[in-house]
């Protein structure tokens, strides 16, 4: 089955990031004036050359292959659809190390892919990967669905599978391709441990091949690939000069925890339906009607309060439910469910996925998900309930619960009725899993995993700069969360973290992109500006996509916690120019 990228945020697919110019300042470290058989031998011969050279001793390369100038190559992982891209004259690499035996009884080891372009400029990028992981990502760079891989700008590119093999290792009794949960390195690997070594691996080859290691090094990554974004800030400091963070999973083992919660949720509307709870049903929650009736409700309440009606809700973290659900309510069928109106059980779900997961004595074990014009988008409900067509169920169901069970709860377990999984999670007795230790995992998957440390100090110190993007209506990662812990980042610094970190929330979009948004937008190239000329982005000029409610229109994505809002009265709700960005 192929799977839309939007839904997945695989940073191969995803990044809505067009690349930065080629006018960057750095000269190309090709060899200028050499054949590209010259080219091409010294990609052959990169295998023996780099013995010895290796920062591990157990590093080698498997494949070493000269592609020419227009060769097409796939811009997404196994099984989601992308175009193809054409290339310019490189090196591709694909190397291993860490080859090992697990405590499950698998073969694992960390393989890398790298890409080294014919004309370098100087400059390194890691691309995140997504989801579980275990595939190698396409080490294009590929920064923006319709702009140019960042090989094709000069940069060098690595990607890596995170530690494991999701078609290798996959076990169909362990959970299929979450498998590696059951072995504590590969899960320690996934969690970020696998970042450092890649990454060094990857500047010495780069330094072997072109003579001079790279003058700057970048990570780029959504989802998943955010999350590694955070813990290679937080844990390995030193290893990059810049850092685009989208929609960051840095919370993920608690994430996990809503996405079963909120499956609950919608099951109580199917139950007060008088319908059994499948995944068939739990996508039929909420129709498509239902689901706009919403959005019309949150715009009723919210939409003026950043000093526009605009279908833009710019001021999400001033939409309470004081305002929203009394609009909600309004809507409330008196009866038996209908066109035009909410069953009270509807209501009460949208309640509880807005205030978050929480356990029996009311602790809150998550953030909530805040009031957003983008949760009738077509992410939002692939996440939380399937596509409405049916063609796709729940992607909370389908991998977040084998992703809760598997991989970030110790002792790890394999369910095989991955909605009963949901359905049965008690938020008291199973919740703590997600902290504890035991047997061989000498650590939690909380410890592996979570990169939400507001320790950046070190980071700040190497002179490291990072770009963190989200939308307010993320279906799976909490945008509230991404921006308390911004807050605890400024507070640790004395106020000063918008020198070392700056947060883009972008309204109504969904998970790395999607919904009804501004959300096609450059920050990679606002990130260079930042940590080659010293530029901090004060704004970003976003804009949307032809299928959105207002193709074309443009806006500022504003650093939290500032907010667009317009110059005057009257001021072109389609021009970014006509707007502000104003402390909230």
């Amino acid at each position: 089955m192929k799977i839309d990228a939007r839904l997945l945020g695989n940073t191969a697919a995803l990044l809505l990031l067009p690349a930065c110019s080629a006018a960057s300042g750095l000269s190309p470290a090709g060899a200028p004036g050499a054949s590209a058989g010259d080219f091409s031998s010294r990609c052959a011969a990169l295998a023996q050359q780099m013995k010895g050279a290796w920062p591990e001793a157990d590093t080698r390369i498997d494949t070493a292959e000269y592609l020419a100038a227009g060769t097409q190559a796939p811009a997404g992982p196994p099984g989601v659809s992308a175009p193809a891209v054409t290339l310019p004259a490189h090196c591709e690499i694909v190397g291993s190390m860490r080859h090992r035996k697990g405590v499950d009884g698998q073969n694992y080891a960390l393989r890398f892919h790298v890409r080294l372009p014919e004309q370098w400029n100087g400059r390194l990028l890691f691309e995140g990967g997504g989801g579980l992981d275990g595939n190698l990502g396409s080490a294009l760079g590929m920064i923006g669905f319709t702009k140019p891989p960042a090989i094709s700008e000069g940069f060098a590119v690595v990607s890596q599978d995170s530690g494991h093999d999701a078609r290798a290792n996959n076990d169909p009794a362990h959970g299929g391709d979450a498998a590696f949960g059951f072995d504590p390195q590969a899960r320690a690997d996934y969690g970020g441990a696998s970042i450092k070594p890649v990454a060094l691996a990857a500047k010495a080859l780069a330094e072997r091949f072109y003579g001079n290691g790279p003058r700057y090094s970048y990570f780029v990554g959504c989802s998943k690939g955010g999350q590694e974004g955070m813990m290679a800030a937080q844990r390995y400091p030193t290893l990059f000069d810049g850092i685009v963070s989208g929609a960051p999973g840095f919370s993920l083992p608690r994430a996990a925890l809503a996405e079963a919660w909120d499956t609950q949720q919608f099951a109580a509307v199917v139950r007060a339906k008088g319908e059994q709870v499948t995944p068939a049903t739990l996508t039929r929650s909420f129709s498509g009607a239902d689901l706009d009736l919403v959005r019309g409700a949150v715009l009723a309440s919210c939409d003026a309060d950043d000093g526009l009606r605009d279908g833009i809700v710019g001021a999400f973290r001033q939409c309470t439910s004081a305002k929203v659900l009394p609009e909600l309510k309004r809507l409330t069928c008196g009866g038996a469910k209908q066109s035009g109106c909410l069953i009270p059980a509807q209501v009460e779900a949208l309640e509880r996925i807005h205030d978050g997961p929480r356990n029996s004595r009311g602790e809150p074990l998550y953030a909530g998900f805040p009031w957003d014009g983008g949760w009738s988008g077509r992410d939002w409900r692939g996440w939380k309930i399937g596509a409405a067509d049916g063609s796709m169920p729940s992607l909370n169901v389908a991998m977040g619960s084998i992703a809760l069970a598997a991989v970030f709860s110790t002792p790890p377990t394999a369910p095989q009725d991955r909605l009963a999984y949901d359905l049965g999670f008690d938020f008291d007795r199973d919740a703590p899993k997600i902290y504890a230790t035991g047997g061989a995992f000498r650590r939690s998957a909380w410890q592996d995993i979570g990169a939400r440390s507001a320790d950046l100090s070190a980071f700040r110190r190497r002179g490291g700069r990072m770009i963190v993007y989200q939308g307010a209506s993320d279906p799976v990662f909490s945008v509230t969360d991404t921006l308390n812990w911004w807050d605890e980042v400024n507070a640790r610094e004395n106020g000063n973290a918008a020198q070392v970190v700056r947060v883009f929330p972008v309204a109504g979009m969904n998970h790395c992109g999607g919904g009804p948004s501004t959300d096609q937008f450059d920050a990679f190239t606002a990130l260079l500006g930042w940590v080659e000329h010293g530029q901090a982005p004060d704004r970003i000029v976003a804009a949307s996509a032809p299928g959105s409610p207002w193709p074309g229109r443009t806006r500022p994505l504003c650093p939290y916690p500032s907010i667009a809002r317009p110059k005057s009265p009257d001021a072109d709700p389609e021009n970014a120019e006509s707007f502000k960005c104003v402390r909230s």
